[in-house]
C-alpha cells in the first residue's frame, strides 16, 4: 500500500490571471515548466558554476541525524567550503545538505542571473535562498513557520517534491510545539500499520528537472527528496489568509522560543514527551485504536 499521492498539475507556461485564478486563490501547486527559460541562470547555474563563485566560502550543513534536545534546529551538523561539499556532492551519495543559504548576503553576484516572476505574487525580495542536496538525501516532512506561498525552483538533476496541503494536518503526525512529522515515518515507503492515520491523507507529488518551478501554498507540508545532486532556490510572499499571518507570527514570537526553552530545561524528556504526544493526539483525532 501506498501514500495516497495524485500527480501536481504542470503547465509550459502561465498568465499571471490564470495563475491567481486556478492556484493561488485556491491554494493548489502547480508546476511551471518554462517560466525561467528566459533567465541567464537557466543555463549558467550548475554545480560547477556556484564552485567557481562561492567556491571558498564555508558553508553549513545538516545531516540526517536524529532531532534531539542537544541541538537547536537550524544548528548545522559540520560546516566545510563550498568546493569541498559540492565534491562530495559529486562523489557519491551523502546526507549532507545546505538550507536557507541567503545568496544576497554570500554571493551578491548571483542575483544578476535572475529576476522575480510577475505572477501576482508580492515576493519578498530580500529573501532568496537556496538549498543543495546529495543523491538521496532528504529533508523531513515539514511546514514552513512564516506559512510562506513559494516559489521553489530547481537546477541541475532531478528533485522529488511530496505536499500535503494543510487541511491533511490531522493524518501526518505533526508533532506539537513544531513544523515536524514524526520523524520515524519513512513517507517513500510508509509502514500503515505502525502509522494507520497516513492512510487516510490525500497530497500530491512531482519530480522536477532543471529550470522547473514548484508553487507551494502557504502552509503545505513538503518532503523533498533529492534523486541526483542539484540545489534550488526559493523565493517568498507571505501568506494571503490573515489567520496563517496570525499562526506564522505565533509560530516565530512565541512557538520557537517556548520549544528551546522546554529543550532547555527537560532535555529528552521533553523530545519523548512530543514525539509520543504526536501518536496518541493523531490516533484520538482519527478514533484510532491500535490495541
Amino acid at each position: 500500500m501506498e501514500l495516497n499521492l495524485e500527480q501536481i498539475p504542470r503547465v509550459k507556461n502561465i498568465s499571471k490571471a490564470t495563475f491567481l485564478k486556478n492556484y493561488f486563490k485556491p491554494q493548489k501547486p502547480v508546476v511551471i515548466e518554462n517560466l525561467i527559460e528566459d533567465w541567464p541562470a537557466y543555463t549558467k547555474w550548475s554545480l560547477d558554476y556556484i564552485e567557481e563563485l562561492a567556491g571558498d566560502k564555508e558553508v553549513p550543513l545538516f545531516g540526517n541525524r536524529p532531532i534531539s534536545s542537544e541541538y537547536k534546529f537550524n544548528e548545522p551538523h559540520a560546516r566545510m567550503k563550498m568546493k569541498e561539499y559540492i565534491q562530495l556532492l559529486k562523489s557519491g551519495p551523502t546526507g549532507y545538505r545546505i538550507f536557507l543559504y541567503n545568496i544576497l548576503k554570500e554571493v551578491p553576484a548571483l542575483q544578476n542571473d535572475f529576476k522575480y516572476p510577475d505572477i501576482g505574487l508580492k515576493l519578498l525580495k530580500k529573501l532568496p535562498f537556496l538549498f543543495f542536496g546529495g543523491e538521496n538525501s532528504k529533508v523531513f516532512m515539514h511546514y514552513d513557520i512564516d506559512y510562506a506561498n513559494i516559489l521553489h525552483f530547481h537546477f541541475e538533476g532531478e528533485k522529488q517534491c511530496i505536499l500535503f496541503p494543510p487541511s491533511e494536518t490531522r493524518y501526518l503526525y505533526k508533532i506539537p510545539h513544531a513544523l515536524i512529522s514524526h520523524e520515524g515515518i519513512d513517507f517513500e515507503n510508509p509502514d500503515f500499520e505502525k502509522w494507520p492515520a497516513l492512510a487516510q491523507a490525500k497530497g500530491y507529488i512531482a519530480n522536477l528537472k532543471h529550470g522547473e518551478v514548484l508553487y507551494m501554498p502557504e502552509g503545505y507540508w513538503h518532503q523533498m527528496t533529492y534523486i541526483t545532486p542539484g540545489f534550488s532556490m526559493s523565493i517568498r510572499s507571505v501568506p494571503k489568509q490573515f489567520s496563517n499571518l496570525s499562526k506564522a507570527v505565533y509560530n516565530l514570537v512565541v512557538m520557537r522560543h517556548f520549544d528551546n526553552f522546554m529543550r532547555k530545561i527537560r532535555g529528552e524528556k521533553w523530545m519523548l514527551y512530543k514525539n509520543s504526544k504526536a501518536i496518541t493526539k493523531t490516533h484520538k483525532k482519527n478514533n484510532i485504536s491500535l490495541n
